[in-house]
């Protein structure tokens, strides 16, 4: 009998431990869950705040006159430098309209805008005669500013703004998947685009799949259309 009694209570203690163990094993993963939506959620606060000040602080400095004398050199940018705003209408209300500055360290992107590669390509510019206009933004946290990359499809556009002018370009190809090692999506004539020689073109990447950084994703558009800036800063139809 005194047997029974010191197993069942040996039972007791095993299953209370084990519901203790279930327990807190279920607030852990509820703490960790909250945890990971809080970072998500507060980063891209954060990162939006962020690019909103660069973003007016950006057309601040464009409020003064500028030399548009034919002579006058193309403008030369460093890292971190505000060059435009990158506008896809295919994306969510809110990310339509992105700050674009030069780099795309963590720094850079982790503050909202889409950044200029610098390496291992440098980006040609939009205003050059030839090149690849290249960009990376976040698809999740710090702004996911290329959350909705996804969404582009051939035909669609994407318009670039910078001081001076409106740089029209039509999504002509994607690349759903591809290694995060892939350079060649960003090259001057980008490997696996459609296009086979030089022109006027411009490659989007982020991170695939979503809330993750395993692979990555590209979206490769051409030039149609420049549209020369007035004095209101009149849109192009495809934005309007």
């Amino acid at each position: 009998m005194g047997t029974t009694i010191r197993s069942g209570r040996q039972r007791g203690r095993v299953a209370a431990a084990l519901g203790l163990m279930g327990e807190m094993l279920i607030t852990l993963g509820l703490v960790l869950a909250l945890f990971v939506g809080y970072s998500l959620w507060w980063t891209d606060v954060v990162a939006a705040r962020a690019a909103d000040r660069q973003g007016d602080r950006l057309r601040q400095t464009w409020s003064a006159p500028a030399d548009s004398t034919p002579e006058a050199p193309a403008p030369v940018y460093g890292a971190g430098d505000g060059v435009g705003f990158l506008h896809v209408p295919a994306f969510e209300k809110d990310d339509r309209t992105i700050l674009i500055r030069m780099g795309t360290s963590t720094e850079v992107l982790n503050e909202g805008v889409a950044g200029v590669y610098e390496e291992p390509y440098r980006s040609a510019m939009p205003w050059d005669a030839e090149g690849n206009f290249t960009m990376a933004a976040h698809r999740d946290g710090h702004g996911a500013k290329f959350h909705d990359l996804d969404r582009l499809s051939e035909g669609d556009p994407v318009v670039v703004e910078t001081r001076d002018a409106w740089y029209v370009y039509r999504v002509a190809g994607t690349l759903p998947q591809t290694s995060k090692y892939d350079v060649g999506v960003v090259a001057p004539v980008p490997e696996g685009s459609p296009f086979t020689g030089p022109g006027r073109y411009l490659t989007l990447t982020t991170c695939t799949p979503v809330y993750t950084s395993r692979y990555r994703m590209a979206v490769w558009a051409q030039l149609v259309r420049i549209d020369a800036m007035d004095a209101h800063r009149t849109p192009p139809p495809e934005l309007r």
